[in-house]
């Protein structure tokens, strides 16, 4: 759970970081367990941060951290001992209420890992992949979903649903949602992949690719294109309410929770804007298509010699290919037993 904002708020109040020599002036905020952490704030230029100290491990010099655009992470030394400090800082362009609440979010995620147990590199994991979906998270923009990706989130988490009923753990199900992280593929699960294609049209199901890699599966076979058709309705629910549902779902599996909140961030999603989604949809109909010779697609070992990008639309109403159920895709994908 998310820290009080205020608690890195106030701190960073209580510190000028007015200074012309370069260094840190930082004070201890509530520990997470072995991880020591700080308010600090970074002279010359005043920037906001939170230290967090990792005793006994460390990053080689080529691990890349991530980084932006309202934020950056990196080494530190704020107290000339041997432990790993990474600081969270905020960029002069960043806001600092938003700041102050990734820097709630990310120490909570600590907190909640330390809860359950997690040793150091464990920690270390969670600190990189939350800052890293809060990257995500910037890199998209900052406002609320436009209204086709709130439908292709609708539809991922959907498909999430799905594969957990069918009986995939969570903790796996939700790793396997990659969509995200700018996977090129929705959902990388056993020794393939599904990509999901979500629309609202009643009549044809326009899918957009948006690559000649999207629908290559000679790194990862099999592959299914998932086409899962919605309705507006008045009895349907809303993108929050299809949230809060799949947060029950994986409640008390630590890692699925931590995954889950990592991934819908990535996604574009925070609690925040939930008001701004006011439509309620229905399912109204999935269909599982294994991508073989007979599937419409383009790809780089079959266009012209000379054409390395492109864009293109598919009808999938119209695709010709092998129409599963999500038992029989998963057991071709290896992810369930036959």
């Amino acid at each position: 759970m998310a820290r009080q904002s205020d608690e890195f708020l106030m701190a960073w109040s209580s510190l000028s970081g007015l200074s012309s020599e370069p260094g840190w002036q930082a004070i201890p905020i509530a520990p997470a367990f072995p991880l020591a952490l700080q308010a600090g704030r970074r002279s010359p230029d005043n920037a906001e941060a939170v230290l967090v100290g990792f005793p006994s491990i460390h990053l080689s010099a080529s691990d890349k951290l991530p980084e932006g655009q309202g934020f950056a992470v990196e080494r530190v030394d704020p107290q000339g001992d041997s432990k790993l400090w990474l600081a969270l800082t905020r960029k002069a362009a960043g806001s600092e209420d938003l700041f102050a609440s990734m820097a709630s979010d990310v120490v909570g995620a600590l907190d909640d890992a330390v809860a359950v147990g997690s040793n150091e590199q464990k920690l270390l994991r969670v600190f990189i992949g939350r800052v890293g979906a809060w990257q995500e998270f910037m890199r998209k923009g900052l406002q609320a979903l436009s209204p086709e990706a709130e439908i292709g989130l609708v539809g991922e988490l959907s498909v999430l649903r799905s594969i957990m009923d069918a009986g995939v753990p969570a903790p796996l199900a939700v790793e396997s949602w990659l969509g995200p992280l700018d996977a090129l593929q929705d959902f990388e699960l056993g020794t393939g992949a599904l990509e999901v294609k979500s629309t609202l049209s009643a009549i044809g199901f326009p899918a957009k690719i948006g690559s000649l890699e999207q629908l290559e599966d000679s790194v990862r076979q099999p592959l299914f294109v998932v086409s899962v058709r919605l309705k507006q309705t008045s009895t349907g629910k809303t993108l929050p309410e299809i949230v809060d549902e799949m947060q029950c779902i994986v409640k008390g599996e630590p890692e699925a929770e931590r995954l889950l909140a990592e991934r819908l961030l990535a996604a574009g999603f925070i609690e925040q804007h939930g008001d701004r989604y006011s439509r309620r949809f229905s399912a109204a109909g999935t269909r599982i298509i294994e991508v073989d010779k007979d599937f419409p697609r383009l790809t780089l070992g079959n266009v012209p010699v000379g054409i390395t990008k492109a864009t293109y639309e598919i009808d999938l109403d119209k695709a010709a290919g092998t129409v599963l159920g999500i038992d029989e895709a998963l057991k071709k994908l290896g992810a369930m037993k036959l």
